[in-house]
C-alpha cells in the first residue's frame, strides 16, 4: 500500500489522524505502518455508532446433554467410531495459545507457565501429554495446530523448538498468528499505541477458523483429509483432546458440533452454558442467566441451566468453510488500552477507556443446526488456569494435576 492509498482508506472512516506521526517515522517504520494499515479492517469501526443493536439474545431455552450414564452405555462404539476417523486422518486439533501469562504474575506466553513443584511441567508440556495418549492409543499422529498472536508467536515457537515439541512430532505440529481487530476510543477513533503502530488486539475466540484461512494453514487440513477440529484453550491443563470418545459420539448422533462440557458447581457458576436460542444450538453467559433460568428443572428435576462449556469443540470443517463465507455477529466490549495521548506519550489507563471487536466461538455454535453438549467428569477434565491464586488457579489446578496421578 502507498501513502497516497492509505490517507485515501483512513479518510473514507474518517481515521486520519494515525498519520500524525509517519514524518517522525524511519523508512521501515513507515512500511510496517502502510502494512498494518493496508491490513485492518475498518468497515468494523461504523458498529460502535449501534452497538446496543449488534447482539441481541433470541428466545432460550434448555438443550440437554449426553449424560456420564449415556456415554458409559456406548462408550465401546462411540470410541471404536472416533478411533477410525482418527486413523483415517480425519481429526485435528487447534490449540488457542495467543494469551500472556499476565495475570500468573508471568511475562511469557500462558503456555509457557511452570505448573511443576519438583519439575518442570509447562501448560504446554500437559496439554501434549494428553494429546500424545490418543496418539499412542490410536496408533497414529494427529495433525496439531497452534494459534499464536502478534504479541507471542516468536516466544511460543522458539520455546516448543528448544523443548523439541515435548515429544510430539515435529511435522505434525503446525502454527498460525491469529488476526488483530483495531482498537478504539469511545467514538471509534483508533488507538496508537506507538507513534508507528495501531493499537490492535485479538479478535476474539471465535476469529480462530478464519485465523486459519486467512494465515494458508487450511491448506495442510484439505491436503490431509481432515474433517473434524478439535479446538481446545491453552488454560485447562486436564482437558483431553481429540478424545475418541467425544468423537464417536458426535459422529454418531449426527451433530454439526459437539461441546464438553461438565455439571456446574453451583447455580451461579461463573460459566457459559449450552442452551437453545431461537430453537439452534447456543450458549448463554453466566451474566445472562437470570433468577428464574438458575432454578429451572427439567423433567428428571434436576437443574435444566446445568452444564457449563469448558471451550473444548469439536466442529466440521465443511460447516466452517460455510460460516466462514458469512458475516459473523461482532461483539464490543469496553476494555483499558494503552495509547499515546496528544504529546505522544504512553498512557497506560487504569479504567476502561475503548472498545476492543471481538467473534466469539458461541456465535459459531449458534450457526450450527445441531450440537452434542457431552458430559465429562469435572475432576478429570476441567482444571482452569485464569489466576496466580484462588479459584481456578494455579493451586487448584496443581490440585487437580496431583489427583489425576500426575507428578508436580
Amino acid at each position: 500500500m502507498t501513502l497516497e492509498q492509505a490517507k485515501e482508506k483512513l479518510a473514507k472512516y474518517g481515521q486520519e489522524h494515525v498519520l500524525k506521526y509517519y514524518g517522525e517515522l524511519s523508512e521501515q517504520e513507515k512500511q510496517d505502518l502502510l502494512v498494518q494499515i493496508d491490513a485492518t479492517d475498518m468497515s468494523i469501526l461504523d458498529a460502535c455508532k449501534h452497538k446496543e443493536d449488534l447482539v441481541k439474545k433470541g428466545v432460550i431455552t434448555p438443550l440437554a446433554a449426553m449424560e456420564l450414564s449415556e456415554i458409559e452405555a456406548g462408550r465401546e462404539k462411540f470410541t471404536e467410531e472416533g478411533l477410525a476417523a482418527i486413523r483415517k486422518g480425519k481429526v485435528g486439533a487447534v490449540l488457542l495459545a495467543g494469551g500472556m501469562g499476565t495475570r500468573l504474575g508471568s511475562e511469557d506466553p500462558k503456555g509457557m507457565y511452570n505448573v511443576g513443584l519438583t519439575r518442570e511441567l509447562y501448560i504446554f508440556q500437559c496439554l501434549i501429554n494428553n494429546l500424545m495418549d490418543v496418539v499412542r492409543q490410536a496408533d497414529t499422529w494427529i495433525h496439531l495446530f497452534i494459534m499464536t498472536s502478534d504479541k507471542n508467536h516468536e516466544a511460543t515457537t522458539g520455546f516448543l523448538k528448544e523443548k523439541d515439541y515435548f515429544g510430539y512430532k515435529e511435522e505434525y505440529v503446525h502454527f498460525f498468528k491469529q488476526e488483530m481487530a483495531a482498537a478504539t476510543d469511545y467514538d471509534g477513533k483508533i488507538y496508537l499505541e506507538e507513534k508507528g503502530r495501531l493499537s490492535t488486539s485479538p479478535n476474539g475466540n471465535g476469529g480462530w477458523f478464519v485465523s486459519m484461512q486467512n494465515n494458508g494453514v487450511l491448506d495442510i487440513v484439505h491436503d490431509n483429509g481432515i474433517e473434524w477440529l478439535n479446538v481446545f484453550a491453552v488454560d485447562n491443563v486436564l482437558q483431553r483432546i481429540a478424545d475418541p470418545c467425544f468423537i464417536g459420539a458426535t459422529i454418531l448422533k449426527d451433530c454439526a458440533v459437539g461441546s464438553k462440557v461438565v455439571r456446574k458447581s453451583a447455580p451461579d457458576e461463573k460459566v457459559g452454558v449450552m442452551c437453545l436460542e431461537d430453537g439452534k444450538p447456543s450458549i448463554v453467559e453466566y451474566y445472562e442467566l437470570t433468577e428464574e433460568m438458575m432454578n429451572a428443572k427439567d423433567g428428571k428435576g434436576d437443574p435444566a441451566y446445568n452444564f457449563g462449556v469448558i471451550l473444548n469443540y469439536l466442529f466440521r470443517v465443511a460447516d466452517l468453510e460455510a460460516l466462514a463465507a458469512k458475516q459473523m455477529p461482532l461483539h464490543i466490549v469496553e476494555k483499558k488500552i494503552p495509547y499515546l495521548d496528544e504529546q505522544g506519550q504512553l498512557i497506560k489507563p487504569e479504567t476502561p477507556n475503548g472498545y476492543k471487536f471481538e467473534n466469539l466461538v458461541l456465535d459459531m455454535i449458534h450457526e450450527m443446526d445441531s450440537c452434542l453438549p457431552f458430559e465429562v467428569v469435572r475432576s478429570r477434565e476441567f482444571a482452569p488456569i485464569k489466576n496466580a491464586t484462588g479459584v481456578d488457579s494455579v493451586e487448584s489446578a496443581r490440585k487437580l494435576l496431583e489427583q489425576n496421578g500426575i507428578v508436580l
